[in-house]
């Protein structure tokens, strides 16, 4: 049985590479090579806290769900070796009638590299992975490796501009002024689903310099320093707060104009917080949740392909054999924007036996 190199996070601030067995694919999976993995927020807790939420590690962790790489085997010869794709993360559970179309809120679904199912799910940073061949997609010739790391936050996204567009009262993202609230990674990429869509003015907050340069880079016309600029109330048609601080919620809900639309993007902490619903109930703003995203990969992946300036939201390329230092750097946030893994190097060890 082949061996395959795998960086496992065993508790807050533990993290080894290790070989593992790969488990042969059979006609429903196929068996990728792993190229570039994305290092996201979940991660990060994982790593830091031993915890993203409520989801507490139980036993080690293989993270990641963000990933491009190329097919290795496909029994069923759908897919050629060497074939360039990236992969839906989620494994869908029980159908729900009472929300047909939002399979990410199914009960008993999975999704790669959590702790919210036990055994958890093992996740995409490892040299090969091993997938059911729905997850499987495609990428078109104008989409190179690099890129295509982007399109599972890119995905969560267009999820949440979808969910702007579904929820708000006679307003589109298209022609609205926007407000981006957090500019990491996934801010980055809401700015650029927001610009995409057609958004008429697009302002962007964080704290730290760097990140409000790299919104500005992603099309935000405005950006504020929210250390010591103030934010107009009530000025904004949508707001997508993306960076998971309560501070920030309570903002974006004095932002809203009235019968305006915010969108939570970010994960906030799994715990009992303050903050001030009186805008919500005077302006009757909408506020709704984005939990990862339905089948939006697909308009990533395409929207990838026909904006490369994407791309630069990736800033540092590191190697997955040093935890230690993959994780730090995706956790300075004034220098760095998206983290992704180089691909492994090659190994001796990593064969079959």
């Amino acid at each position: 049985m082949p061996l395959t190199r795998a960086l496992f996070i065993d508790a807050a601030e533990r993290a080894s590479v290790r070989h593992v067995k790969i488990s042969e694919p059979d006609a429903d999976h196929v068996l990728l090579r792993v190229h570039h993995v994305g290092i996201c927020g979940s991660d990060l807790h994982y790593y830091f806290d031993g915890a993203n939420g409520a989801f507490t590690l139980r036993e080690p962790l293989i993270p990641g769900h963000e990933m491009s790489g190329t097919v290795e085997i496909d029994p069923s010869g759908e897919y050629a070796s060497g074939t360039p794709v990236t992969v839906h993360p989620a494994r869908f559970g029980t159908e729900d009638p009472r929300f047909r179309d939002s399979p990410q809120l199914w009960p008993q679904g999975s999704y790669l590299g959590s702790a919210s199912t036990w055994p958890h799910s093992q996740g995409a940073l490892s040299e090969h992975l091993l997938v059911h061949r729905t997850m499987i997609r495609p990428l078109p010739d104008a989409l190179p490796l690099r890129r295509a790391a982007l399109a599972e936050p890119l995905a969560v996204a267009l999820h949440a501009v979808a969910q702007a567009q579904a929820h708000s009262a006679g307003a589109r993202i298209e022609g609205s002024r926007i407000l981006v609230t957090g500019s990491g990674p996934v801010g980055l990429l809401a700015i650029a689903a927001a610009a995409a869509a057609g958004a008429a003015e697009i302002t962007a907050t964080d704290v730290l310099p760097g990140p409000l340069t790299r919104a500005r880079e992603q099309g935000a016309e405005h950006t504020l320093d929210v250390r010591r600029d103030e934010l107009p109330e009530s000025h904004y048609d949508v707001v997508l707060e993306c960076s998971g601080a309560i501070a920030s919620v309570g903002s974006a809900l004095r932002s809203a104009r009235p019968a305006g639309t915010v969108v939570q993007v970010g994960m906030v902490p799994a715990a009992p917080r303050t903050v001030d619903l009186s805008p919500l109930i005077s302006k009757e703003v909408r506020l709704i949740g984005a939990f990862r995203f339905s089948q939006e990969i697909d308009a990533a992946i395409d929207l990838l392909a026909a904006r490369p300036e994407i791309e630069s939201v990736i800033t540092h390329e590191l190697p997955p054999e040093d935890p230690r230092a993959l994780f730090a750097a995706a956790r300075d946030a004034e220098s760095s924007g998206k983290v992704i893994t180089a691909p492994w190097t090659p190994s001796d060890e990593t064969r079959r036996q």
